[in-house]
């Protein structure tokens, strides 16, 4: 095939491959800078949806769409798109393996198709999250195949992804970007690009450096998440109020940032990222990464917490978890957004499910909600039915873990025995939790005053 970049008028400027969170809000930048841009997706429906202007992440409306649509946005799923664009972005996730460690596969197959359509003088950028030597090791020999060279006839970089879904002051555009090149050329190239999309370029001195610094922003977040989770286990015992600890030490104006214990780490970075870094030193060091693994440990163990805390508050009021009527509170990982990817709410349920209790829950952003793994009950028999209206019907669970929201907030509260607040939705009322619930366990915090207020008797903080 020749390597020579077409001049015709169709070829775009960009082509983002995968658009899902990190990909589409990339796509919509460049769309807003003026770019020509152009979406390649393996799903079907989503490149569907697309071209009808329809949206299948939180933060883009259908709106969004309709007017990346009328700036020339199109979404394929023929990598031949590739073809004389100037710019290609690899946004496509990057999961982990069974062994713990990061699965590439998604982003092997993006490169190779990818590589069957570059051409002579385009940029190819990686911002799917991986371990360090990623982009070297494995990206650029694949682009190399067909006797192009790097850093000479085409351009690679690395530029990890910083997208906060339901973050309404930091979006693609204001929030910095890292950029790093194979060569000083490549890097050049990429801070060009993204110069015309972003506010702010930061160039790091080479790719392992720039994928190093993604890996190094989410493992300090996991290891300080899981510094607070060990120690409200115990200041619970201990009989402290952590959260008012935290309130303390976060008016120190150096020094400190305050993080805050949860049910557990979900979202599509903090429960997987800091594997990669293990994973890596592991295999070519030889040693564990104690800090990442200790933090792993603690944060997969909040769940299981979660759990006998709720067993404990039942206890209290001489009710066993078997058969008690257990009320879950927003299942998604962040709040006021639909986005599940690694809520701890799915672990939890199903630890509720298999010591017997009565689950059900209730999300304004979540109709159907899916539990991995196999429910404990029989297909068709019902969970949650005693929290659903008398007369209508319960809540019942597929052989696949299927629960359905209930459809009255309300009523379901009163009829619990214990309400679990896992997600801090801005829209759920908070006094008309703990007026109508007869017991709550906050694992949000969201109660700031309940030890000192008429319902502390009904609502307890983790």
């Amino acid at each position: 095939m020749s390597h020579d970049t077409p001049t015709g008028p169709d070829a775009p400027d960009l082509v983002v491959v995968g658009l899902g969170y990190v990909g589409l809000p990339l796509a919509q930048e460049a769309c807003r800078s003026g770019l020509q841009v152009a979406g390649l997706d393996l799903d079907v429906a989503v490149v569907e949806h697309l071209n009808s202007g329809r949206s299948h992440v939180d933060d883009l409306s259908d709106a969004d769409i309709a007017a990346m649509r009328q700036a020339g946005f199109s979404a394929h799923t023929d990598a031949s798109v590739v073809a004389g664009a100037r710019t290609v972005v690899i946004c496509v996730p990057t999961p982990l393996s069974e062994d713990g460690g990061p699965d590439l596969r998604m982003v092997l197959a993006a490169t190779a198709s990818v590589a069957a359509f570059v051409q002579r003088d385009t940029l190819v950028v990686l911002e799917s999250t991986t371990y360090p030597g990623t982009t070297d090791e494995l990206l650029r020999p694949m682009l190399e195949e067909g006797g192009l060279k790097v850093g000479q006839d085409l351009f690679l970089a690395y530029s990890p992804e910083r997208i906060d879904p339901g973050n309404d002051r930091w979006g693609f555009r204001n929030t910095p970007k890292v950029i790093g090149g194979t060569t000083g050329a490549c890097t050049d190239r990429a801070a060009a690009f993204y110069r015309k999309i972003v506010d702010e370029v930061i160039t790091a001195r080479g790719t392992r450096e720039a994928e190093m610094s993604k890996l190094l922003e989410n493992t300090y977040r996991h290891v300080n998440i899981a510094l607070v989770n060990e120690m409200t286990r115990f200041c619970h015992e201990l009989g402290i109020d952590l959260w008012d600890v935290i309130r303390c030490a976060a008016t120190k104006p150096f020094g400190f940032q305050a993080f805050y214990p949860g049910p557990g780490v979900g979202g599509h970075c903090i429960p997987i990222d800091p594997n990669y870094l293990s994973y890596r030193v592991r295999a070519a060091l030889g040693y564990p990464f104690r800090f990442v693994e200790l933090a792993q440990e603690i944060n997969h163990a909040m769940p299981g917490y979660v759990v006998q805390r709720v067993q404990d508050r039942l206890n209290d009021v001489a009710k066993p978890l078997r058969g008690s009527r257990v009320l879950l509170l927003g299942v998604t990982y962040k709040a006021d957004i639909s986005d599940q990817r690694e809520s701890p709410a799915v672990p939890i349920a199903i630890r509720l499910q298999s010591a017997g209790a009565d689950i059900a829950f209730h999300d304004p952003f979540v109709t159907d909600w899916a539990l991995s793994g196999d429910p404990v009950r029989s297909p068709g028999e019902p969970v949650g039915h005693d929290l659903a209206p008398e007369g209508e019907p319960g809540n019942p669970a597929t052989s696949h873990g299927m629960l359905r929201c209930v459809p009255d907030l309300a009523g379901a509260l009163g009829r619990a025995d214990i309400v679990v607040l896992l997600q801090r939705h801005s829209s759920y009322d908070l006094d008309e939790i703990a007026r109508l619930a007869p017991l709550v366990l906050d694992t949000r915090g969201a109660f700031d005053n309940a030890a000192d207020s008429a319902d502390s008797a009904t609502v307890e903080r983790l």
